[in-house]
């Protein structure tokens, strides 16, 4: 395959080439077909825009790399949101940015360990599930979707999953 200089290549090229397999690529790693469609317009913008004018030799490696830095990047995010969450979950106090002292967000962290440990004696369907939901920003319908189950199936295992860090916390 001849060299492929970003700068060159037509978008109707970059969509052809690369839309089905990054789907793909996102739909195996996020369960949502919303997202992983918004992944992968995300890449061909951070394709678009590279400031690469010189000629690449595996331009799929390239668009990979892309698509892997952006879950990546999500992850982060995932993570930071996660551990707002399960301060809410816990029914701590969630302050100002001002107020994310070095303690402060050690004990988050701790925090979130020991709600994920309490959510093992929970059942593991029933901790992925209220992961997705409450960590990962997935709606109850996509969770469904995602386990091939019901919404109010979904919906069971999250009331579960509530109750037990409810009762485990002393509440």
């Amino acid at each position: 395959m001849p060299p492929l200089a970003v700068s060159n290549l037509p978008s109707e090229g970059i969509d052809e080439r690369f839309r089905g397999p990054l789907m793909s690529f996102f739909l195996r790693r996020v369960g949502s077909r919303a997202e992983a469609e918004d992944l992968t317009q995300q890449v061909f913008l951070r394709l678009l825009g590279a400031k690469r004018p010189d000629a690449l030799t595996d331009p799929a490696a390239f668009v990979f790399r892309i698509a892997a830095n952006l879950l990546r990047d999500r992850h982060r995010v995932s993570q930071r949101r996660g551990e707002h969450i399960a301060l809410e979950v816990l029914g701590a106090e969630t302050g100002s940015v001002d107020d994310l002292t070095p303690e402060r967000i050690l004990l988050a962290q701790d925090a979130v360990r020991d709600a994920l440990a309490r959510l093992d004696g929970a059942g593991a369907r029933t901790k992925e599930i209220f992961l997705l939901w409450r960590v990962s920003g997935m709606t109850q319908r996509e969770v469904a979707d995602w386990f091939g189950c019901s919404q109010r199936n979904v919906e069971k295992h999250i009331l579960k999953a509530t109750v037990h860090l409810m009762m485990r916390n002393g509440r």
